[in-house]
């Protein structure tokens, strides 16, 4: 079954924050399974204001939801009632929440169809590199085994697990006053590879590693757009693809997206970003620095089969990711202020 799709409404849009509305989904941020909230127990406190058709994730942080109901005065009754105020039945979280309208079929596949190149150089991303066959089959299955013989976090639709600083999906960054220690003795071999790749103007500072995120995605269970958050880490992102291929889009906006989502930068005017995609191969690693690491969201659509050169490739029934980083200890000074968290804020 494919999950329906929702965005913000726009200005033109028939429904927004006031007036009467004609939206009976209600965007609802700071609840969902991540900090311990089902999408069924959010559900029965909005039954209270009317029938409720469904709760879906809003996007990958397991901190935003969907909440929607048969008719659109259940759902301004629920906004006007929880949203600014701590809600008791579901831990005291203050909700913040606004309308969203569903997304229909034809425009999500609306610029849904990106060339995919095979290899790096045809992007012209500086500062994106990928290397095929950075492990062996047998090294790939070894660090399988590896993740799954230590508990897995489950989020609302992947599972996760961190190491040396966990990443907190809620801010989008990382407590460096909270380590949870050495990087694992399985990823050393990858550490101490990562010495192939072919930039030398990166920082050697910015190659000691000391966070990992590994990610299990199901088939048909992508990314959203998104840039690493420029204050959590440094210059290098390694991503070490195990188990199965994907796609990974590339998409430069000329407006911030530090702050707003992609969607809300696309509603500013900015639908005709740059697009940009690469095929991923298991056992794959790819290396995200300078531009292409600060100004380019990267994004893995929600697809269960990819077109890449003609050719229709059905993704395995799982697919593991090793993200690499080095955490920063100090503001960003990165070239591309408009993407930068630090230089925003000042």
């Amino acid at each position: 079954m494919v999950q329906p799709r929702f965005v913000r409404p726009t200005q033109s849009s028939p429904s927004s924050d006031a007036g009467e509305p004609n939206s009976s989904n209600l965007y609802v941020a700071n609840c969902g399974p991540a900090v311990g909230l089902s999408h069924d127990a959010i559900a029965a406190v909005f039954a209270d204001f009317g029938e409720v058709k469904g709760v879906y994730a809003a996007d990958e942080s397991g901190v935003r939801v969907i909440v929607s109901f048969a008719d659109p005065y259940s759902a301004k009754a629920a906004l006007e009632a929880l949203s600014g105020r701590p809600c008791p039945d579901l831990k005291g979280r203050t909700l913040h929440i606004r309308y969203s309208v569903l997304q229909l079929a034809s425009e999500t596949q609306v610029n849904d169809c990106v060339p995919v190149s095979l290899v790096d150089s045809e992007l012209n991303i500086p500062g994106l590199f990928l290397i095929p066959e950075f492990v062996s089959v047998e090294e790939e299955q070894q660090l399988l085994a590896a993740v799954d013989a230590r508990p897995w976090i489950g989020l609302a639709k992947r599972r996760v697990q961190h190491y040396g600083y966990e990443f907190c999906y809620g801010t989008r960054n990382v407590d460096t006053k909270k380590r949870l220690g050495e990087l694992p003795s399985f990823v050393s071999p990858i550490l101490e590879r990562i010495s192939l790749f072919p930039n030398h103007d990166i920082d050697p500072s910015s190659l000691d590693l000391d966070q990992l995120t590994v990610n299990e995605y199901p088939s048909g269970v992508g990314l959203s757009p998104h840039i690493d958050t420029h204050s959590a880490f440094e210059d290098c992102i390694f991503s070490l693809s195990l188990a199965g291929p994907c796609i990974m889009e590339f998409r430069r906006y000329s407006v911030s997206t530090w702050k707003a989502s992609t969607a809300d930068a696309e509603k500013l005017g900015d639908s005709s970003c740059i697009k940009k995609a690469l095929y991923l191969p298991p056992r794959s690693m790819l290396l995200l620095s300078g531009e292409a690491r600060y100004a380019w969201n990267h994004y893995i659509p929600h697809h269960k089969i990819d077109k890449v050169k003609d050719k229709v490739i059905r993704r395995s029934p799982r697919r593991v990711s090793f993200t690499i980083r080095k955490v920063r200890n100090h503001p960003c000074r990165c070239k591309y202020p408009q993407y930068c968290d630090s230089q925003q804020q000042r």
